[in-house]
């Protein structure tokens, strides 16, 4: 399995950027995918989730209203678009697989995509 994450990148504050991941190996609609970052000095954070259909999108309180997550089965990619982007969103930002539900502890994992934002 491999999950290829890709779009990150050097936004101003408010800007908007869209993140890719791109699944082979597995049976991509089968699996629960989501996203997770991880910030300097921080733990890895939950940022959004969405079910194997695409139909119900979950998110984190940090990101909720600004951030919407996508998955198109028949390109077996997951995407997460950021609007209003803020310095504090600043992190390494991972894609996830999982039977289940995505949590910290997944089966597999993206190699993670940077994402700065400057003030």
């Amino acid at each position: 399995v491999q999950l290829q994450a890709s779009g990150g990148g050097l936004v101003q504050a408010g800007g908007s950027l869209r993140l890719s991941c791109a699944a082979s190996g597995l049976t991509f609609s089968t699996y629960s995918m989501g996203w997770f970052r991880q910030g300097p000095g921080k733990e890895r954070e939950f940022v959004s989730a969405v079910s194997r259909s695409g139909s119900t999108g979950y998110y984190g309180d940090s990101v909720k209203g600004r951030f919407t997550i996508s998955r198109d089965n028949a390109k077996n990619t997951l995407y997460l678009q950021m609007n209003s982007l803020k310095p504090e969103d600043t992190a390494v930002y991972y894609c996830a697989a999982d039977r289940v539900y995505v949590t910290r502890n997944s089966e597999y994992w993206g190699q993670g995509t940077l994402v700065t934002v400057s003030s």
